[in-house]
Parts: structure tokens; sequence; C-alpha cells
């Protein structure tokens, strides 16, 4: 999830488990906690963007890494205040809870998370998109309700907790929401009699309203919205070939080995102007729009030194504002 979300939940936690006791500061250490896995960021200051993608959500989004960084951020802590107000013990605590929920909720999103790193299993539930505002906001308004009471106050734990219940609940909607979706699209498919091995859903930014699908053919793959707020059931599918041969003599080289591996086998090649473009559909297209062929993640495959290498496609952002009213024409079922 977005970077606010995770303090917001990190914070929410701290308070849950140490409020009471140290007031506000429980509510400060639990929103630093909360965002300390996503420091694995400062990978892309060092390595190409093919690696610091591979290193995202891994060792720092672990319950390996919570269970060493949590005892040692509540020493710290501890020591910091010299030892009043709270122990060692509930310190740790607080820091466990506030990091390990960091990595359960990106859990949900479709990049997923390698919590049990050092395995290569990343889960991805891909019920929610990393930024939510119905499940970001609701959550802040209460928690922020809740620092305006003294930490004794019972409405400041209740309305703490109202906001961990309400964000939660959230979330179980979006579940039921996938499930439902995923039928919808599974009868559309079989309505239209299309032979496809496999179907992945998720759903489209800042939204649980309007999903998306990508259907795994045997020389394709095939891509559909369905709104809630749609008149009819019957999904429009896009088609975009696999294009494996395009790879040649590269089909084997270990950049693309790694690309492969990175989006779970879910990609297509593509060739513009002579540039070969791996395509990785976890991400879906940049737009709604079932003409567009452009990728969230997609990279340029070149050749420097008698090596393959791959460089991230640059995304334009005059195209964000089109994007979003097209996005928001389409959720409401146009």
């Amino acid at each position: 999830m977005d970077s606010l979300t995770q303090i917001v939940l990190g914070a929410a936690v701290g308070e849950a488990v140490l409020g009471r006791k140290v007031g506000n500061k429980a509510i400060l250490w639990g929103a630093i906690a909360g965002t300390i896995p996503d420091l694995d960021v400062i990978f892309s200051l060092f390595y190409d963007k093919v690696t610091a993608n591979e290193l995202h959500r891994g060792f720092s989004h672990s319950i390996i890494f919570c269970v060493l960084a949590a005892p040692v951020l509540g020493k710290l802590v501890f020591r910091l205040y010299k030892k009043k107000e709270a122990t060692f013990k509930e310190w740790t605590q607080l820091f466990f809870l506030s990091l390990v929920t960091h990595p359960l909720l990106d859990a949900h999103t479709t990049w997923g998370t390698q919590l049990f790193w050092p395995l290569p299993l990343k889960l991805s539930y891909k019920n929610i998109f990393v930024i939510d505002p119905l499940y970001t906001l609701p959550f802040l308004i209460f928690l922020v309700a809740a620092m305006c009471y003294k930490r004794e106050s019972s409405k400041r734990k209740r309305l703490n907790l109202l906001g961990l219940y309400v964000s939660s609940g959230y979330m179980i909607l979006t579940l039921l929401a996938k499930a439902y979706t995923y039928t919808t699209f599974k009868n559309s498919l079989d309505n239209q009699h299309i032979a496809y091995t496999e179907i992945q859903t998720k759903p489209t930014p800042l939204n649980a309203v309007l999903w998306t699908a990508n259907v795994a053919t045997e020389t394709s793959y095939l891509i559909g919205y369905y709104s809630f707020f749609d008149s009819s059931k019957d999904v429009e599918y896009a088609e975009f070939p696999k294009n494996i041969h395009l790879l040649g003599a590269w089909k084997n080289a270990p950049v693309v080995q790694r690309l492969q591996q990175m989006s779970q086998g879910w990609y297509t090649i593509s060739q513009k102007e002579g540039v070969l473009y791996f395509n990785d559909l976890r991400f879906g297209l940049m737009g709604v729009s079932l003409s567009d062929d452009r990728f969230v993640f997609s990279y340029e495959l070149y050749e420097e030194d008698g090596i393959l290498k791959a460089k991230e496609r640059v995304k334009r952002p005059a195209d964000v504002k089109p994007l979003l009213q097209n996005l928001w024409a389409r959720i409401i079922g146009l």
C-alpha cells in the first residue's frame, strides 16, 4: 500500500498496543515502524530498475525481518525514554505488530510481498489497489479524532478501534467483490466459448468498483473490465499475443529469465519501430481502454557490449489527467 496508509495503520496499531500507557508516543513510533519496511526503495539509488523491482518487498517485508528488528527498535526506544512508562517487552511488542502489519497489508495488493523470505513465494491476493481512498481516509479520520482525547479516555480507545474495524470491514468487502467479479469474468468467458487456462482478477486504480481480468490462453492473453455499474455482464476482451518468438536467440538471456520470474509468467513481447519490449501484465494497461496497448510496467530490451539488458519504459506525466478522467467514466459504467 502507499506510504500514508502504512503510516496510519502503524500508528493505529501502536495506539492499540501502548496508547493508554504512553499516549501519542505510541502513535508516533507505530507510524515510524509502519514505514520502515518500505525503506527498501533505497535500492533504486544503487541498482538498475529491474534489480530494484526484484528486491522490493523482499527481506524488509518478511517475518524474519520483523522478528529481528522489533527487539532492536524496542531496546533503542526503551533506553531513549530512560525506562519510563513502558517496558522493553511492551515496546518490542509495539514494534513487531506495527512492522508485521505492513507486509500483511501489502499481501492484499497486486505486487504482493515476500512474507516468508528467503522463500521466493510472494503472497498476492490482488483484492485492493495500492492506493484506495475508501480504505485510508476513514481510517485516518478515526485516528486523528482519537488523538484529540487524553490517553486515559475510553473514547480515544473506542475511536482508534473503530478505525481498525472500519478499515478491516472494507478489506473484507474487497475480498467479496473479488469473488463476485471473478465469477462474472468466468461466466462471460464460458458464455463466449473462450478457451482459457487461467484467470487473474484485480481492482483498477483508486477503487474497488471497476475490476479487470487477465486471461491466459495458449497463444495470447486477454484483458477485460467489469464495473458494478455496468448494465451488462457480457465482458469485452482485448487480445494481446504472447509473441515469445520475437525474442529469438535472446529467449534464454539472463535478464529475460529474471523478468519472466518477476512477472510470474504473465508477460508479452511487443515490437515497435524495431525495439523489443517486455510487458509485465500483472499491473495491466496504463488506461482502461481496450484500444490502449501501453502497460504500466514495460521494459525496453536492448543489447550493449553483446549482453542483453533491460530498462523500464518511461511513463509520461502528461497522460495522468486523461487517464483519471477515463477511469472515472469507466467506473460509473460508461
